[in-house]
């Protein structure tokens, strides 16, 4: 008959080493060596002081990486705190009153509305995207919400 008390355990036990015990002397680390203290750890890669390989092959092939598109965001809340009512925003009005900086030579950089905050003035904006929000947002106080470049 099953005693509850008398069952063997489902699972194994794992075998914490470096506490002594019967496990030995090197308790399973090998013979000294950076591996065997502890703390001990070689990054992924790393080969002793030699040129590792991902160093030595050639850097060939396209990388998308260089021709992503950067966004600089903008909220509601912020076009509202700096601008008066019927003012013409765009990227050289944020770049003069500081809320955005200027990215010279950058090919990608794009301006997005996001939606946070309240808006109570009327606005005309010039911007590569806007959200959802700051759209009707822009539209619920009577301004004008222009798309500069189609994403």
């Amino acid at each position: 008959m099953f005693q509850l008390n008398k069952l063997n355990p489902l699972v194994k036990k794992r075998k914490r080493v470096g506490r002594g015990g019967k496990l030995g002397g090197t308790s399973g680390k090998g013979h000294k060596g950076q591996k065997a203290r502890s703390g001990g750890y070689v990054r992924i890669g790393f080969e002793g002081g030699q040129m590792p390989l991902y160093r030595r092959l050639p850097k060939r092939g396209f990388n998308n990486h260089n021709f992503k598109d950067v966004f600089v965001i903008v909220n509601l809340k912020q076009l509202n705190d700096a601008f008066q009512a019927n003012d013409v925003i765009n990227k050289d009005s944020l770049v003069e009153k500081g809320l955005i900086k200027a990215h010279k030579g950058k090919q990608g950089v794009l301006l997005k509305v996001l939606g946070n905050g309240k808006l109570s003035k009327k606005f005309t904006i010039h911007a590569d995207a806007f959200s959802k929000a700051a759209l009707k947002a822009i539209g619920d106080c009577g301004g004008e919400a222009r798309v500069t470049r189609e994403i």
